[in-house]
């Protein structure tokens, strides 16, 4: 949700220019701050920013985007493979279009993802479908010492400059095998029945595979073991890097059926499962992406939407029902990172947040947005502070 003022929206940031009267009063109830999520040496993507959010020591447990999508996905990932986050995307002339492959749907991308596999994989390369553009590849005998791009970082840029590098020699042979998979899928995908209807339509096709983020399988404690006071939680998301991350932080995943991970997700599906899961668990997970993918987008207009939805149609009967329990509840409103529409890519800025408790004070902080929570009580923090901040009074 964060962003940077927008002229579009006459110099105010998104969060500023929408609506979100619940997200408001939980700011004006409760207590508020700038965390800084992403630790020094790191590229701002969520994978990063949502293992700090969860308190997790980022040099210690960090293995790639791949491997914790894997866990989500049920993938297993045995010693001497690699796993890696495999892009659906768009090229055209020579030139990233966009990371997506046009928000390609899940059905249409597992169709292309299915293909790669019969005419790439089985041997020491798999290809696993996920939700939309989102997917997965593991590589046997895979050095993860590689230089790999997000192409959401590289948007309009030449494809070739991002190809797959190596960090040294060891990693060459790895590298090489990665770049001639992307090159492959660029001589298959634009054939599939799939992207020619979609190119009939006028739609962007998915006429490339992306390949980054790579690791080996993570080594991480679980929240129980780390925090005593949750003894059970749920993630609930729609995307698999925030399933497997909960994964390995020993939540129970919650699908909810319509979860799209863009603007027209099943929200009142999600506050349902997370009001439920929150009757009889410790802690709930509940993460949004829409607002994320309008900033890729370069969409303002819609990103304000999108935190209108969450405000209207997830805060909103959340609150609602906790008020009127007995038992304290906490809640905690916070982007990951910030994605702001100018650039259409993540940067590394402190992001707001609020936490509110049934029996907690307020701080006279009175919105919900980046400007506000400069003056919030909490100041500055940063990383596992945060985590600490929220359960340190539950």
């Amino acid at each position: 949700m964060a962003d940077e003022p927008i002229p579009e929206l006459g110099g105010r940031t998104p969060l500023q220019a929408a609506e979100k009267p619940e997200m408001d009063w939980l700011a004006a109830h409760g207590r508020n701050g700038l965390l800084d999520t992403i630790p020094q040496g790191f590229a701002p993507g969520s994978e990063i920013a949502n293992l700090a959010i969860l308190g997790y020591d980022l040099p210690k447990v960090f293995e790639g985007r791949g491997s914790l999508e894997a866990a989500s996905m049920g993938v297993p990932i045995e010693d001497g493979e690699m796993a890696m986050r495999c892009n659906l995307i768009t090229i055209e002339d020579g030139k990233i279009k966009n990371h997506s492959g046009g928000q390609i749907s899940t059905e249409e991308a597992a169709q292309l993802i299915r293909c790669l596999q019969e005419e790439l994989g089985g041997g020491d390369a798999n290809f696993f479908p996920g939700v939309s553009y989102r997917h997965l590849l593991k590589l046997k005998g895979g050095n993860k010492h590689i230089i790999t791009t997000p192409p959401h970082d590289v948007i309009g840029g030449n494809f070739e400059e991002y190809l797959t590098r190596p960090e040294n020699e060891e990693s060459r042979a790895t590298a090489d095998r990665l770049n001639e998979l992307i090159l492959k899928s660029m001589e298959i995908l634009p054939k599939h029945p799939v992207n020619i209807a979609r190119a009939r339509e006028g739609k962007d096709i998915a006429n490339s595979i992306w390949l980054w983020s790579p690791g080996y399988r993570p080594k991480m404690e679980t929240l129980s073991e780390q925090f005593p006071v949750i003894k059970s939680g749920s993630v609930i998301s729609a995307v698999d890097l925030i399933k497997g991350i909960g994964v390995y932080a020993g939540l129970k995943s919650i699908d909810v059926e319509g979860a799209t991970g863009l603007y027209d997700t099943n929200y009142e599906g999600k506050a349902r499962a997370a009001i439920e899961a929150l009757r009889n668990e410790d802690f709930v997970f509940l993460h949004l992406e829409a607002s994320d993918e309008a900033g890729h987008d370069g969409d303002p207009q819609l990103k304000v939407l999108t935190i209108r939805y969450l405000n209207d149609r997830i805060v909103r009967p959340i609150l609602e029902e906790v008020k009127t329990w007995k038992e304290d509840v906490s809640i905690a409103i916070l982007p990951d990172h910030p994605t702001p529409c100018a650039i259409r890519t993540h940067t590394a800025k402190p992001i707001p947040f609020t936490i509110y408790r049934t029996n907690g004070s307020s701080d006279g902080v009175m919105k919900f947005d980046e400007d506000s929570a400069k003056a919030g009580s909490y100041g500055l923090i940063a990383g596992r502070q945060f985590i600490e901040l929220f359960l340190g009074d539950a």
